[in-house]
């Protein structure tokens, strides 16, 4: 296909052995870990834990990502349609609350087949950038039950700088639209968990509280009480962050509470991550493999 999954519209050819595009993936989904996932927001790892499906690639280059070895590292196991969908029983069976379906704009036809042969009883979260096409999105509508998407930046010089795309905060505010024209906005069940609905996450970097106190003002004032945020407080330098004069450190208190001061002046609906979670142990290991 001549792929314009994502907003770089690269039209790169990629097949199920041709890797190309801004992403450099093939279009049959290559996946670094299938298994229950206990570190998401409450609502979504709850008690059992989400059924995280980590795909490999990714459709922007953030220079910090946590990620990196299987967004921008080539890393993990190639699998068809079929493999997926039985992916998604097994997750079922065991328990988890959701399938959280985390980067994978990039396989979206593949997956959309992968449903057609299963799809699951529970929940379908799709864990993404934010950095998203609308006509893209409208494929997922009545599939996806949870949108949670980042929403990264409130100057679009930062999101070239920084992931290189361009015109980030419009096309993830009109992403942001219609995720919740599709589902609405979280809501939860009797648990906490939650069944359907849209949470935005922002995760706060280092020495760019402005930053974040502009993303929390575009979404008061583009979605009101309508949207639910996840403050993240997480980063650690990695890839090329480690070397960049303003992203090599982790962010400290004093920056996190300025932002979240500003959430709760705001009264936007939200969570609130504790600091301690800026630590490596939270990383995933990178370890599918294919029966």
């Amino acid at each position: 296909m001549n792929c314009r999954l994502c907003p770089n519209k690269c039209g790169a050819y990629r097949d199920t052995d041709t890797k190309g595009g801004l992403c450099n993936m093939p279009s049959s989904p290559l996946v670094a870990r299938i298994a229950p996932h206990m570190w998401e927001e409450p609502p979504i790892s709850g008690t059992k834990g989400s059924g995280a499906i980590f795909f490999s690639g990714c459709t922007m280059k953030c220079i910090y990502c946590q990620n990196f070895e299987i967004s921008a590292d080539n890393f993990g196991v190639q699998i068809d349609a079929r493999t997926l969908a039985e992916e998604y029983k097994r997750l079922e069976d065991m328990g988890v609350h959701n399938i959280d379906l985390i980067s994978a704009t990039q396989f979206l036809p593949e997956i959309l087949r992968s449903f057609e042969i299963y799809k699951p009883k529970i929940p379908i979260v799709y864990n993404c950038g934010g950095y998203e096409r609308v006509e893209t999105l409208r494929a997922l509508d009545g599939i996806v039950d949870i949108y949670l998407p980042d929403f990264k930046y409130s100057d679009d010089n930062l999101g070239k700088e920084y992931s290189g795309v361009e015109n980030y905060v419009e096309t993830a505010t009109d992403a942001l639209r219609e995720m919740l024209r599709q589902t609405g906005r979280l809501t939860l069940n009797e648990e906490g968990i939650a069944n359907s609905g849209v949470l935005v996450r922002h995760l706060v970097l280092p020495n760019h509280t402005k930053n974040s106190i502009g993303v929390l003002n575009i979404l008061k004032e583009n979605f009101g009480d309508e949207i639910t945020v996840s403050l993240m407080g997480q980063y650690i330098p990695h890839g090329k962050a480690v070397n960049h004069p303003k992203l090599d450190r982790k962010i400290t208190k004093r920056e996190y509470n300025k932002v979240l001061d500003h959430l709760i002046d705001l009264e936007l609906d939200g969570f609130a991550q504790e600091l301690k979670s800026a630590d490596e142990c939270f990383i995933p290991l990178w370890n599918y493999k294919k029966e």
